[in-house]
């Protein structure tokens, strides 16, 4: 038995569906899990192409369906300077799938009632009573000037979890806010998720809270006011009351254990990333900050598609996960697709996932219900419950990533029964 498959077995153990898990992880039976076999290998033989043209250093790839998994298979290298084998144990650099988490981790706090999600941020972080939206004047010769103007409301604990709180990240914005956002140097210095917010809150939004859904800073904050509220670091509070319980032992924000550093995957040297999980800061981002393996992942996903309980380890009751992943920023809601609209037609957005809402208005097949995301670093799951199915990509690349996130997604349907 190779290197690979035994760790197949080894988390056999350490996953399962509530109700539905018959036979061990490790004994990956496609057509018992209802997929056709020979169209599931067109994966294999997609990413391999990928790796051979050098756009990818390599990737893994777990799919699960009806408690049995369909697919679990690795390619290439962890890292292009090494060329460690990919494996199930790599860690990779989660960017913005980070936000699922600390949206988990929120929720835990407002089913303990210490939280409230109709709550005002400015009650946890003060200086969010002082924000303003960034709106446009006529300047010197008719040129667009920045102005500051009141918000329409304060920003609410929900507004994060939906990104509707009209914070941009700097690279997004435009207009009369890009300029501030740019010279604000927002993660310049070595600062604490508080320090993080009250910089966030001296900027300008881009929109008024509840108008838009803006992609940015928003979880970030969310993961100060976790602080605040817990009174412990994030991750303290994650580790303690989400990671330790789903036995996500390599999901953290920094690789500090000198045995795990060979196990972090890297991309191509042309796509060299803005932060390594190596350097520990102060800064514990709860919109992009976190690491984990394939493994790890997988139990988190598999926790939610079971209603929020994991190896009689609940961490959120059913019908909070069935919130979660309801859509938040539908026509009643008031929240409008924003110039960047991450989630894409036949996309709405619930609390931290992007819920598909319709058919045959985008560009993949799909089922309505269906809940996903991905980061900037090449990583993806989407979570498909009326086909009681996941499926995780787990690589490492900024430039590639769109296109074969796409492609996995349409030959993993493709693949069905």
């Amino acid at each position: 038995m190779n290197r690979f498959a035994s760790a197949i077995v080894l988390f056999a153990g350490l996953i399962s569906s509530t109700a539905t898990l018959a036979e061990p992880l490790g004994k990956t039976d496609a057509v018992k899990a209802g997929f056709l076999p020979e169209r599931l290998s067109r994966i294999k033989t997609y990413l391999e192409h990928e790796i051979a043209l050098k756009r990818i250093p390599g990737a893994i790839v777990l799919i699960r369906r009806r408690g049995q998994t369909a697919y679990y298979e690795g390619f290439g290298t962890r890292s292009p300077a090494t060329g460690m084998p990919m494996t199930p144990d790599t860690i990779f650099t989660l960017f913005s799938m980070t936000k699922p988490i600390t949206s988990v981790a929120a929720m835990v706090l407002v089913e303990e009632g210490k939280l409230a999600l109709d709550a005002e941020v400015g009650q946890y972080i003060p200086s969010f009573y002082n924000i303003k939206v960034g709106v446009e004047k006529a300047g010197a010769g008719g040129r667009p000037e920045l102005d500051l103007a009141a918000p329409n409301r304060p920003i609410l604990i929900h507004d994060l979890l939906r990104q509707s709180a009209g914070i941009p990240y700097a690279s997004l914005a435009y207009g009369v806010v890009k300029k501030p956002y740019e010279d604000a140097r927002l993660l310049s210095g070595d600062l604490t998720n508080a320090e993080l917010a009250d910089r966030i809150a001296a900027l300008p939004l881009i929109a008024n809270p509840g108008e838009y859904w803006v992609y940015g800073h928003a979880t970030d904050v969310l993961g100060a006011v976790i602080e605040k509220v817990s009174g412990q670091t994030l991750y303290d509070f994650e580790k303690s009351h989400l990671l330790d319980p789903l036995g996500m032992t390599n999901t953290s924000f920094f690789v500090t254990d000198a045995a795990k550093l060979k196990l972090i995957a890297e991309p191509n040297a042309n796509e060299k990333f803005d932060r390594d999980p190596r350097v520990v800061q102060k800064w514990q981002s709860g919109g992009g900050g976190m690491v984990a393996s394939i493994e790890d992942y997988a139990r988190f996903v598999q926790m939610l598609m079971n209603g929020g309980e994991l190896d009689g380890k609940r961490i959120l009751g059913r019908k909070t996960v069935e919130f979660m992943t309801a859509n938040h920023i539908g026509p009643a809601s008031g929240v409008k697709p924003w110039a960047y609209y991450f989630p894409g037609a036949g996309y709405g957005f619930g609390l931290g996932v992007a819920v598909r809402t319709e058919q045959g208005v985008n560009h993949w097949p799909g089922s309505i219900g269906e809940f996903e995301w991905s980061g900037g670093s090449g990583v993806y799951f989407l979570a498909d419950p009326k086909e009681d199915m996941f499926a995780i990509l787990m690589m490492q690349t900024q430039t590639q990533r769109g296109r074969i996130q796409s492609a996995f997604k349409s030959m993993v349907y493709g693949a069905l029964k």
